[in-house]
């Protein structure tokens, strides 16, 4: 892949363990992946971006993966674009528009997607975060937990209740900056894996959105949310995938050249049965991905697809992560040999975006399964 060669030679002198263990955030990175064209591949030529279509940008995400070792600054360019970006492009007014997607597509913009809270996970639309009409637009006041690239995010989408009688659709959305008052978005929450991603709170207490920082009507929030998971959740694992890749040919190379009993321990069938399984979970995830794909580049709305595919593919990372580990032995658990760093990495993809359990619960809805 040509990504993959690229990301091979930019981050070829990136000292990831140490940024890692620091939990620092790569903004060089960043722009770097910014030049690329990575963040602006699905933004319409029309507003500045590449205009490539959804396969296009997802095979560019699994070539940053599998070119990239950091895990955790290709997770946060796809989570920018799949979620962030995806909203403000199908419910942002041509102002908003105009503000922030040109610097989005340099990388002097980063934006965070802020629906969840203390209190409200899996179960999405239970906010306590609300926006009060007043004076010149909404007073907003709540606290959003656990988001992704908040701590050096230049503005986020928030979601509140606008209307709290009318349940889920009296929700709203509202584009809100950490340079005004009322807001503070915190520093980075130390955490298991991904841990060059910047992950963080943002506490609102009397923040005052104006009219325009609307994105989209009253009680759209619904809409707004189920437009971004719809491709968070079926493709966020792109670049995963692509580091799954790296994973399983590093672990058959390991195999092939470790000897044990005088011969590779790859000539072992309890060895090369678990690398055929890890190949055959990367193809299998990768399937459910592209399939998904197609069908929301037809217009299909793709809701049990997208699911099947976060959970198979989710699965799959942490399995293959696993399963490494074990054929690289001691190596495996050792930091300077980076795999205990890919089991780390991996296990998060079983919580965010809706947990692998609350993924099971939307596909059997869509079997209309009782619940």
């Amino acid at each position: 892949m040509e990504t993959a060669a690229w990301a091979r030679a930019e981050f070829a002198n990136d000292d990831i363990l140490s940024r890692d263990s620091a939990s620092m955030f790569s903004r060089d990175g960043w722009k770097a992946c910014a030049r690329h064209g990575l963040l602006s591949s699905s933004i319409p030529s029309e507003h500045g971006g590449l205009g490539d279509n959804l396969v296009t940008t997802l095979l560019k995400f699994e070539g940053l993966g599998l070119g990239c070792r950091d895990n955790g600054l290709a997770f946060a360019v796809a989570s920018q674009a799949l979620s962030f970006q995806e909203a403000l492009l199908a419910f942002g007014s041509a102002e908003q528009l105009d503000a922030l997607i040109p610097g989005i597509c340099s990388g002097d913009i980063i934006g965070a997607f802020a629906i969840t809270e203390p209190n409200s996970g899996s179960d999405t639309y239970s906010l306590e975060c609300t926006a009060t009409e007043t004076e010149g637009g909404y007073e907003l006041n709540g606290h959003k937990a656990h988001l992704t690239l908040a701590p050096v995010a230049d503005v986020a989408i928030i979601f509140a209740n606008t209307r709290p009688e009318a349940g889920r659709w009296g929700i709203s959305a509202f584009l809100v900056y950490p340079d005004r008052d009322g807001v503070t978005f915190t520093t980075n929450h130390e955490k298991m894996g991904l841990r060059t991603t910047p992950f963080g709170d943002i506490v609102l207490d009397g923040y005052i959105a104006a009219e325009s920082d609307r994105l989209g009507p009253i009680g759209a929030g619904v809409s707004i949310f189920a437009t971004s998971m719809k491709t968070e959740r079926g493709f966020i694992f792109a670049t995963q995938l692509g580091a799954a890749e790296r994973i399983i040919a590093e672990a058959v190379e390991r195999a092939k050249t470790r000897h044990q009993f005088e011969q590779p321990i790859a000539a072992f069938q309890a060895v090369s049965h678990r690398l055929v399984d890890m190949q055959v979970q990367l193809d299998s995830a990768r399937l459910h991905m592209y399939r998904t794909a197609a069908l929301v580049e037809a217009g299909g709305h793709a809701t049990r697809e997208s699911a099947m595919a976060k959970l198979v593919a989710s699965e799959a990372v942490a399995d293959i992560a696993l399963s490494a580990a074990r054929v690289h032995g001691a190596r495996g658990y050792v930091t300077e040999f980076e795999i205990e760093r890919e089991v780390r990495d991996a296990l998060g993809g079983l919580v965010y975006s809706g947990t692998s359990d609350i993924q099971r619960n939307v596909i059997a809805r869509m079997m209309e399964l009782p619940s």
